[in-house]
């Protein structure tokens, strides 16, 4: 999953170096952290964060067999 985040955010950003994802997990969620550039957080959130949603929604139709609820959160 980190390599989906990953690329999905290096396709939109400039500075595509400064991409990470952390991941840690609770007790009901895998958490994935993504981080980017601050100049590049406005490509990747999007007006009213549309490109967050396109995000998180095609990151949760991939994780759909896990057995744990997936979050994406964007730092």
């Amino acid at each position: 999953m980190n390599e989906l985040i990953i690329f999905l955010a290096q396709s939109l950003v400039e500075d595509t170096e400064a991409v990470t994802v952390t991941e840690s997990e609770t007790e009901e969620a895998i958490v994935y952290e993504l981080h980017v550039a601050p100049d590049d957080m406005g490509r990747v959130i999007g007006k009213h964060g549309k490109i967050a949603k396109a995000i998180r929604a095609i990151v949760k139709s991939a994780s759909f067999k896990m057995p744990k609820k997936v979050i994406v959160e964007i730092k």
